[in-house]
């Protein structure tokens, strides 16, 4: 993992690889909107919205590392920026957001257009 220096202080970038190896021992929490989680997740992830998003009401630490995703890594770099702010440390997000994970070819929660029934996919499907 890399680490990035901000004006708050440092945030963690994980790889896809790095989150999906490390799913027991970390909180995945997705920070984009509901709707964009409801059409695809990564399994296990927990909702708190960029929008709505209170480092506060982040679940405790013990044992596990908090990591932010959303899209494309921008939204869970604001929202790592909050969290050191009101002082969660440490505080990492997955690099290159749901578009990394899909690049990477790992699987996700998706939605089955047919159907709108959830679906697991990778990014061949």
């Amino acid at each position: 993992m890399k680490t990035e220096d901000t004006e708050s202080g440092p945030v963690e970038l994980w790889t896809p690889e790095e989150v999906a190896a490390a799913r027991d021992d970390i909180v995945l929490v997705d920070v984009r909107t509901p709707q964009e989680h409801a059409l695809e997740r990564i399994s296990g992830a927990m909702l708190m919205a960029l929008q709505e998003f209170r480092p506060a009401c982040l679940p405790g630490q013990e044992g596990k590392r908090l990591v932010l995703h959303c899209g494309s890594g921008v939204r869970s770099g604001k929202a790592a920026q909050q969290c050191l702010a009101a002082g969660i440390t440490p505080i990492a997000h997955l690099e290159g957001g749901m578009a990394a994970w899909k690049d990477a070819g790992l699987e996700y929660i998706g939605t089955d257009m047919a159907t709108g029934a959830p679906k697991t996919m990778t990014k061949d499907d």
